[in-house]
């Protein structure tokens, strides 16, 4: 409908006078031409080398009418379940469906199906035949090995062998997918493209490799979950970029063999995908339901950086994103600004010049770019390493930059910060500059819990640590006269969590007079540590046994504990309590 897009339409690739596509990519959701939408980075990224694309998004999958809208793509279909994976955008996490997508059309659900991948490349091989498929995404990223799936608790094959896809592409996907249309163009067979780094293939024999590291096979992480553990364990140390190895996981008669990750972005390169002709809006057929929810939270903000070296065990980030951050140039941010600043819609404000996490814009280490990162050793836990150098000059340069600029009134950061690199005086003067400047009322933060043992599961420093930062936030607020808040982050019910170290955390609350209301019922993502943990019961990297709540029971107690000032907890919470044998606690709950 607008040239500014990608074709979604006939009439589109009349207007433009194609007769074909060379690549039609199809996404779980509606479709946004913004750098934060992963199928509109890919498509664009395409069209700059050359490639006629389009976009058919959240097609309807009971039938073929809408796989066909745009014909037969010469080279391949490329298949997302979109920004999400589909089985968390559908399902809350005790299971039920969500009432909204807000990646949607007007936050309708029930626009994408479970299992987006698998129903959306099966729709296209039945609609064409023997056409390449290509599969990508956050979905396909996180399902690439066997897995264990929360919503069936079970565990699933590689999501590459369910689809019936010919390749799938795990990270963000930049490289591989030009790499993988420039041999498609050349003409070679998708069935013979091997040995690019950050794809993932399927073949009846791996002999053709000259090094592997062997997983064991999908019947037996099914079966043993001591051998789940083991699989776990030898993947999560094959994704330094630099040094990984390829690793093969038998699936029945076949074997799934993954290459080393992308290596990582040079700044040149990040900034050039970010500074593509992007129309940053939705399409134009959505204005009739309201447009797409999720594009008003990124329509004014600014993506800095990719990455994170935090490693939290229930992130996916670590295998999709990866733990090396890469930054874009500070002119590359200013020059995104000032487009910006153009628009007719614009009033001001920048809601948010972020990532993965505000404060790691510019972090770097040596070792980021000719060796990667050490595996015997985490980069902020349980304190950080001495190798990391935070960016804070640069980003204190950059967002002084961006308020200078004619039209910019506030430049605001709605992203996350790792309060533990902001605890020391070398974060004095970001820390301050940031309050003074760059918070709108609210600082987002993540201490997750309290409880030593299940901060250690979670790969998140000890509580003194957030104690800490609280009183810096605190001393800063007097002294920029400024009353800013913590919206802090909580999760319950995750691995190693026992009723008594949930207990420990409300009674915390209730000292400190706290009323959280974003506690998140913790989820087991496919290929995160914490999914990990919830599946076997122990630590892979420790053999520790843990506890792990897995009835909605449970996790329904934990949750009214943590929210105690809900009156609708009140009877549940009093059960808990006596079931603890801590009645006589009732009163510091209700009588406050």
């Amino acid at each position: 409908m607008s040239e500014n897009f990608l074709p979604v339409s006939r009439k589109d690739l009349e207007k433009r006078g194609w007769k074909e596509l060379d690549i039609i990519l199809i996404s779980g959701d509606g479709y946004v031409d913004h750098h934060s939408y992963g199928p509109a980075v890919i498509g664009r990224v395409l069209e700059k080398k050359g490639y006629k694309v389009g976009i058919i998004a959240q097609p309807d999958w009971r039938n073929t009418k809408d796989f066909l809208v745009l014909g037969r793509p010469r080279l391949f279909f490329g298949i997302s379940a979109g920004n999400v994976d589909s089985m968390v955008a559908n399902y809350t996490a005790n299971k039920r469906n969500r009432r909204t997508d807000y990646y949607s059309p007007g936050g309708k659900a029930g626009l994408r199906p479970d299992r987006a991948v698998i129903v959306y490349a099966n729709k296209a091989r039945e609609a064409f035949g023997n056409i390449p498929i290509v599969l990508g995404g956050l979905e396909a990223s996180l399902r690439r090995l066997a897995h264990y799936d929360y919503w069936d608790n079970n565990v699933r094959r590689s999501i590459l062998v369910d689809s019936k896809g010919d390749i799938l592409v795990y990270g963000m996907g930049e490289t591989q997918v030009i790499e993988i249309a420039r041999y498609l163009k050349d003409g070679r067979d998708i069935k013979f493209i091997d040995n690019i780094n950050g794809t993932v293939v399927v073949r009846r024999d791996p002999g053709f490799l000259k090094k592997y590291e062997i997983l064991p096979s999908f019947e037996e992480v099914r079966e043993d979950k001591t051998k789940f553990n083991e699989a776990f364990k030898t993947a999560y140390f094959q994704q330094n970029p630099y040094k990984a190895k390829v690793i093969v996981q038998k699936h029945a008669d076949r074997f799934v063999i993954q290459f080393p990750p992308a290596l990582p972005l040079r700044m040149k390169e990040l900034d050039q995908i970010y500074e593509l002709p992007y129309a940053r809006r939705y399409h134009p057929s959505y204005e009739r339901y309201g447009g797409i929810k999720s594009f008003e939270t990124v329509k004014f903000s600014i993506t800095s950086h990719r990455g994170c070296c935090g490693e939290c065990s229930f992130c996916s980030l670590f295998f999709h994103q990866g733990r090396i951050v890469q930054s874009r140039s500070s002119h590359s941010i200013v020059e995104e600004v000032k487009l910006l600043s153009e628009r007719k819609e614009f009033r001001g404000t920048i809601t948010d010049v972020g990532g993965p996490t505000a404060n790691l814009y510019r972090a770097d280490c040596f070792l980021w770019k000719k060796e990667g990162f050490c595996e015997t050793k985490k980069c902020l836990v349980p304190s950080k390493c001495g190798n990391l150098k935070e960016g804070y000059e640069e980003a204190i340069n950059t967002y002084r930059k961006i308020r200078k600029l004619p039209g910019v009134k506030h430049v605001f950061i709605g992203s996350g910060f790792r309060y533990d690199l902001l605890i020391d005086n070398y974060a004095d003067k970001y820390l301050e500059e940031v309050c003074e400047f760059h918070i709108s009322g609210q600082m987002k933060v993540a201490p997750e819990h309290i409880a030593v043992n299940v901060l250690k599961h979670m790969n998140k420093p000890n509580a003194n640590v957030y104690e800490k930062f609280v009183r810096k936030f605190t001393k800063i607020n007097k002294k920029i006269r400024k009353r800013l808040y913590l919206v802090n982050y909580f999760i319950s019910s995750h691995p190693g969590a026992t009723l008594k170290d949930e207990l420990k955390l409300a009674l915390y609350f209730l000292q400190r007079r706290m009323h959280p209301e974003q506690i998140q019922d913790f989820i087991p993502l496919p290929m995160s540590l914490s999914g990990c943990m919830y599946y076997t019961g122990s630590n892979p990297f420790t053999g520790e046994n843990l506890y792990i709540p897995k009835t909605f029971r449970e996790r329904k107690q934990r949750r009214a504990l943590l929210q105690s000032r809900n009156p609708q907890n009140k009877k549940l919470i009093l059960e808990t309590l006596k079931g603890l044998k801590l009645s006589s606690l009732a009163k510091k709950f209700f009588e406050r």
